[in-house]
């Protein structure tokens, strides 16, 4: 049965080759640096499982095919990372994954969700717009949401437009 569970120390090696089967799509529209780019090393994985905010969704033989993992910034729950196999793309199993961290988030009393995106990808910000996260301008970033920008521009992210965007979790619409 299908289903999301908690990530464990056996599954961070597949979150990484998720990550790296998840960026393989941004080679074909010319984001090959985002391709390219490593996924995230074992012991950052391990803080968000160590936490409680590691999350996967596994098929049938109970192997991990997506991943979310949730920071907390500046009081609200951030979508650090979330990633699902492309050969499983279009299942809505990604949304499925930010429900579930949104049902933790309202459990926290968290108030809001935020991530940072492409703009101009469509499985990136328009995606997210259609779930409910709406973009922020610059002014309405926390302090937190800019330090991770400016940490994704020196990793060089900026080649492409990106932003960061939040929704609420009060109206949040769940599947």
């Amino acid at each position: 049965m299908q289903a999301i569970r908690p990530a464990t120390e056996n599954d961070l090696p597949v979150l990484q080759d998720i990550e790296r089967a998840a960026g393989k799509p941004f080679a074909d529209i010319g984001m090959t640096a985002v391709a390219d780019d490593d996924p995230p090393p074992l012991d950052t994985l391990r803080e968000f499982l160590r936490a409680g905010r590691a999350w996967v969704y596994a098929d049938d033989a109970d192997r991990p095919i997506g991943y979310l993992i949730l920071g907390i910034v500046d009081g609200d729950a951030h979508v650090d990372q979330v990633s699902v196999d492309p050969v499983y793309a279009g299942n809505r199993i990604g949304k499925r994954l930010i429900d579930h961290a949104v049902y933790w988030a309202k459990a926290q009393g968290l108030p809001a969700m935020t991530l940072t995106t492409f703009t101009d990808v469509a499985w990136n910000g328009p995606y997210y717009e259609r779930l409910g996260f709406r973009y922020l301008t610059a002014a309405q970033e926390t302090r937190g949401l800019r330090e991770i920008r400016a940490a994704e521009a020196a990793n060089g992210l900026d080649q492409w437009p990106r932003a960061c965007m939040r929704a609420e979790l009060v109206g949040w619409v769940f599947d």
